[in-house]
This record gives structure tokens, C-alpha cells and sequence, in this order.
């Protein structure tokens, strides 16, 4: 059973996807899943609608703005990966006791490369009754940069994600302040795939998350330095010991599923956060974002 997958881009929070080809899930399951790279997650939603390939994975996000472009889109999620959100706000000096009411009081700087992370950021702020845009917030600035603006002390506070976070930390460039995966379940990526996809392939997709399912099992099970053993074909650039500390980190914070059901609550969390930060103008329902049976199938493996 062939499958093109495409991945969203380069991450180290994405490592439970590339664990499976590691591990040899995907074959233990039956199913020969072709990773393709992606230039640009835009052109690799492009891709699947188009039938070049089969799947892809990535936030609900590219689902709900499918949708909101056209409501009778045919793009869907199943198999939830990446269950809590991956981002750190790092501070050039320590706060005892920080919340992220105090974002309202400093120079921040969000990620420019995605969306999501600062709109799910936006929205915990205006639960606490802060007006985001009243914040001295820099907006265009990668978080590479972000990290160079910390140490030369152009910004007090930024939001980044690993190997960032590991990399402020070793440099004595900043202290983590707060773990944007504590706020909880938030469903961050999961497999995305047309209805017309979903026809063609449901074996496959099903075998695919029988071996996600197996996956994460096996991340549950084994150390930080396990994982980045197993990986680090997939992040060459990347040193072992911050690869090590960066996927530590994750898995203490509980980022992976550990189920492939795809979280209503998180979700909506998702959805919410999308609404209040102006990206989509009204809430996407799970029923029509999420492929259920795909869902309740994978609960019977």
C-alpha cells in the first residue's frame, strides 16, 4: 500500500512523525509511506488538493482556512500527533513566579515564520482581559533573530521553539519563563488528507495510524536519548546534546499524543484562538474539519 506523504517543514517537535520511519512502523503496519519534503507548507496543502499527493501533515489550521476560502473544500484531519502547543517564552533574565500577564509590560517578540503560535498566544491574553494589540509587540522577526535581539537586549521577552529554547539556555541568553503547553490540550498537527484521499487510501490511512498509535507508544516508552538517536538522521544539523535536551524537554511538557483520536476539546481550543485572533471569521465545527471515521476506526487498533 503506497502512500506519498509530504512533511509540513523541518521541525523538532515533529520527531513522533519521523520516529515512525525510524522504528519501521510504517512497515511493521503494511503500508510503504514515501516521505516527500516540502518547500512551503502553502504549496504542500496546494499539493494534496490537487491529488499530488496522498497526505501531508500540518496544523488544523490549513483545514480551517481551506475552509473559510471555500465551504465545501475537501481537506480533513485524522490522527492527532502533536497534541499540545510547542512553543517557550524565553526572558533575557529570570522571572520568579511569571505569568504571561506580564507579556503586556515588556518588548516581545512573537514568531514571524507561522501563525499559530502567536494566535493561540493572543487568545490566552485576551482571556486574562488584555488587548493584544495594545502590546509593544515585534511581529517581523525570525525566531533566530529573536534569539540574536535577547542577547544584544533589544527584547525582553520571545517566543520560540526548540532547539531555540535549548540554544538560549546554553548560550546564558535567557531563561524559559513559561511553556505554551501547559495551557493543555491544543491540537497543534495531525495528518491532513482530502475526502477524495480518504476513498483511495482508507486502508493505508488506517495502517498509517496503527503505526502512528505504535509510535507513540514507543516514544512513551523510551528515554529523551533514545528518541534522538533514532532521529538524528532527519536533523544532521543539529548537535546531539541539544537535540537530546530539545526532545527532553518535549517529552516532559507531554507535547506528543497519546492517542491518535483527534481532541475535540483541543480543537475547539484551536479553533477559538484562530477566531479571536481575526484569522477565520466564524468557528469551523470538528465535524466538519476531522474525518470521524477515520477516528472511531482507529479506536478498535
Amino acid at each position: 500500500m503506497p502512500i506519498r506523504l509530504s512533511e509540513n517543514f523541518r521541525a523538532l517537535f515533529y520527531a513522533p512523525f519521523y520516529a515512525a520511519h525510524a522504528i519501521g512502523a510504517y512497515q511493521a503496519e503494511g503500508v510503504d509511506v514515501e516521505l516527500l519534503p516540502s518547500s512551503d507548507p502553502a504549496r504542500t496543502a496546494a499539493a494534496l488538493r490537487n491529488g499530488e499527493i496522498d497526505a501531508m501533515w500540518g496544523g488544523p489550521l490549513r483545514v480551517m482556512l481551506t475552509h473559510a476560502q471555500d465551504p465545501a473544500a475537501d481537506s480533513v484531519c485524522f490522527c492527532d500527533v502533536i497534541a499540545r502547543d510547542p512553543f517557550f517564552i524565553i526572558g533575557r533574565e529570570p522571572r520568579a513566579h511569571f505569568h504571561i500577564a506580564e507579556l503586556s509590560g515588556v518588548r516581545f517578540g512573537s514568531v514571524a515564520e507561522v501563525p499559530t503560535p502567536w494566535l493561540c498566544l493572543q487568545h490566552d491574553l485576551r482571556e486574562l482581559g488584555i488587548d493584544p494589540k495594545r502590546m509593544n509587540r515585534v511581529a517581523n522577526l525570525t525566531m533566530g533573530d529573536n534569539l540574536t535581539a535577547l542577547r544584544k537586549g533589544e527584547l525582553d521577552v520571545a517566543q520560540m521553539f526548540e532547539p531555540y529554547a535549548s540554544m538560549a539556555l546554553q548560550a546564558g541568553a535567557g531563561a524559559i519563563l513559561y511553556a505554551a503547553s501547559s495551557r493543555g490540550p491544543t491540537v497543534y498537527t495531525t495528518f491532513l488528507a482530502t475526502h477524495d484521499s480518504i476513498r483511495r487510501n482508507r486502508a493505508a490511512f488506517l495502517a498509517m495510524i496503527r503505526a502512528t498509535r505504535r509510535t507513540l507508544d514507543w516514544v512513551a516508552a523510551h528515554s529523551a536519548e533514545e528518541l534522538a538517536a533514532a532521529v538524528a538522521p532527519f536533523y544532521p544539523d543539529v548537535p546531539p546534546d541539544l537535540l537530546t535536551s530539545s526532545l527532553g524537554r518535549y517529552r516532559d511538557a507531554g507535547l506528543w499524543a497519546r492517542s491518535p483520536d483527534v481532541s475535540r476539546p483541543g480543537f475547539d481550543r484551536l479553533a477559538e484562538s484562530l477566531k479571536s485572533g481575526e484569522l477565520i471569521t466564524h468557528m469551523h465545527s470538528y465535524e466538519d474539519c476531522v474525518d470521524q471515521s477515520l477516528c472511531r476506526l482507529s479506536e478498535a487498533f
